[in-house]
């Protein structure tokens, strides 16, 4: 019975995301509201098709939010992190610290203590993670000023929840016998439990460098190990047991687990893996993060909102009302602008998925009374509910008086034809291929995610499809399994990338031409597999080298003679590097030295050609030269 019960619940979760979510987004609802409609319906307050179970499943669905902290430190490289820093602390910490200290003195003003009117504080400044994340990205919004500030008021929240966890037991001190009664009730595993605070304090450091040290010296080498095993499962289960692994490591030192596995992200962000491991941890994420949505609906106490209309309502409106006020301050002093800012505030005034847990944990120290704490519960619930809501208010009417509607995303267009060649990217790079090619009757097609730009090309009389190249589906459609070669033309490095890694997977036979920005890009890609890497900037920097050598005297010859020698050194260099270049002091002894070896090459030629000036071209020399690329590339 046990087994039919897990079955069956399993098969509600299931049937309620697959009927509920395809009509939300028809609706333009988006996702996170169709789950969490869904939770709504088949909850104990609904249909009564999962009960009090539903908690224990919330808690396993948490994970879909340790997994995507995760998949987000891996699109963060330290640098960028470091940079982020301002906004992090500068928003996060002014958000936070307002939105405390004015419901702590709202909720002081109504009666209650202190201490219970600081947790409720601190609990309600925070936001949902998950929601804002996810709608964010669905609507496009992520890489937009609004979107980015989000994001770093989100990630200090996150921070800040380790703090708050601490500080809530000691909220309870002045209440007579809490403090030992907590500690026996307090039914915990954690590691650092009992040690003092100078113990606390070093594990959580010893644990943070653990991560940060194990990251950087030893996941790697066990992920290569694991990749040459060419097996995807033991790649997939060793990329779960990372995640898991660190989430159950920073819980036993009483951690946030999201907060270690986004650390861990952003450690493994420069790994060769990275995309290996996004790739095998979306679809986990996707689907848990799907299950808590549906948790959060099934947790909404309807029976108590319907009793209690007035004070849940008031609660409600109240939170939204002061985070808005608090978050269009915060960007008014970043200096956003005003269409960015309401986009910031609204993605950002709903309370948090750890509200839940943090107020059982006042409950369970005695901070806070159930009869206040569960109100409060219904009303984040409800504030997340409304998230999505307040989303598309702002798409259909509050951005369009600005001036700032997006603009709707179009249709793919539809691709009539296959041809040997298929262009990704149709800017100034690859215009100029795709026409040699045509005036070489070579049949193209061009695939160009600017509308803007196919509408020009298609005046230009060039015949342009619409559509985001990146998409499996749209590679098809274009005759991918067919064609004989694919050039990305594509000026965004990390989207060529995932494209290397998905054309890699499922169109191997292809012949792959990329377009870098330059040597950085150049190893990126070297590394993904790509054989035929061009960077955008090399010949353009040689012509004016040419042209520069002429002006000072140089002979053509001598000119277009030292500029080859110097393509095919840099050539070797970039290879002979490659492997290295994460090796800083040796990368930078050899390529010192490979440098000075280009100048004595370089030399040795001039006094060559000066001994035989009269020479002129010297055409055997260069028959030579081209005939030995030619060999190259029969090879």
């Amino acid at each position: 019975m046990h087994g039919e019960g897990f079955f069956f619940q399993a098969f509600v979760y299931l049937a309620a995301a697959v009927i509920s979510v395809p009509v939300a987004k028809r609706l333009g609802l988006g996702s996170v509201l169709g789950y969490l409609i869904a939770g709504l319906v088949i909850g104990p307050f609904g249909l009564h098709l999962i009960g009090t179970e539903g908690q224990d499943v919330m808690h396993f669905a948490e994970f879909g939010v340790v997994m995507m902290l995760f998949l987000i430190g891996l699109e963060l490289e330290p640098s960028l992190l470091w940079r982020l820093r301002g906004p992090i602390l500068g928003m996060g910490g002014l958000q936070v610290g307002l939105t405390t200290v004015i419901i702590m003195s709202l909720g002081i003003m109504l009666g209650l203590s202190f201490q219970a009117a600081l947790a409720v504080g601190m609990v309600l400044a925070l936001s949902s993670t998950a929601i804002v994340l996810q709608t964010l990205n669905e609507k496009g919004l992520m890489k937009t000023d609004g979107g980015q500030s989000a994001f770093s008021v989100l990630l200090f929240q996150d921070i800040a929840v380790i703090p708050m966890l601490a500080v809530m037991p000691l909220l309870a001190l002045e209440t007579a016998g809490v403090v030992n009664k907590t500690l026996e009730a307090h039914e915990s595993s954690s590691w650092v439990e009992g040690l003092p605070g100078w113990g606390q304090a070093l594990a959580v450091v010893c644990v943070i460098a653990a991560i940060i040290v194990g990251g950087l010296f030893l996941v790697r080498p066990v992920f290569r190990t694991v990749a040459r095993t060419r097996l995807r499962e033991l790649f997939t289960a060793a990329a779960l047991l990372l995640v898991i692994g660190i989430a159950l490591l920073m819980s036993k030192v009483g951690l946030s687990p999201a907060l270690g596995t986004f650390l861990a992200g952003v450690v493994l962000a420069n790994s060769e893996n990275r995309h290996e491991l996004e790739g095998d941890i979306e679809p986990f994420k996707g689907l848990l993060l799907g299950l808590f949505f549906i948790s959060v609906g099934a947790s909404i106490d309807l029976g108590m909102i319907f009793d209690n209309p007035g004070l849940i309502g008031m609660i409600l409106g109240g939170l939204i009302i002061i985070k808005l006020l608090v978050l269009l301050i915060v960007g008014r002093v970043f200096k956003m602008g005003i269409d960015q800012n309401i986009l910031f505030a609204l993605s950002l005034a709903q309370g948090g998925e750890f509200a839940f847990v943090l107020f059982s944990f006042a409950v369970r120290n005695h901070v806070l009374g159930e009869s206040i704490a569960n109100p409060l519960i219904g009303a984040v619930a409800l504030s997340m509910a409304l998230t999505p809501l307040l989303l598309i208010l702002n798409d259909k009417v509050i951005q369009p008086r600005f001036g700032t509607k997006e603009q709707e995303q179009r249709e793919a267009d539809r691709i009539d034809e296959e041809n040997p060649v298929i262009i990704a990217g149709f800017g100034n790079f690859g215009s100029i291929v795709g026409r040699l090619l045509k005036a070489n009757q070579v049949g193209i097609t061009v695939l160009e995610h600017d509308s803007d730009k196919v509408e020009l090309l298609r005046k230009l009389g060039l015949k342009v499809f619409y559509g985001d190249a990146s998409r499996y589906d749209l590679l098809v459609t274009a005759g991918a399994a067919k064609a004989q070669v694919l050039i990305l033309a594509i000026d965004d490095q990390e989207r060529v990338l995932q494209m290397v890694h998905m054309v890699n997977k499922h169109f191997p036979h292809l012949k792959l031409f990329a377009r870098a920005s330059g040597r950085t890009g150049a190893y990126e890609l070297l590394d993904a597999g790509v054989d035929h890497v061009y960077r955008e900037t090399l010949d353009t920097s040689l012509r004016t080298g040419i042209d520069a050598l002429r002006a000072l005297g140089f002979r053509s010859y001598q000119a277009h003679r030292a500029t080859k020698t110097f393509r095919h050194h840099d050539e070797d260099s970039l290879n002979a590097l490659r492997d290295v270049r994460h090796d800083r002091k040796t990368y930078i002894n050899e390529a010192r030295q490979r440098i000075e070896d280009l100048e004595v090459l370089l030399l040795t030629e001039l006094r060559d050609t000066e001994e035989h000036h009269d020479a002129g071209w010297d055409t055997a020399s260069m028959i030579e030269e081209y005939g030995s690329d030619d060999e190259k590339d029969r090879r």
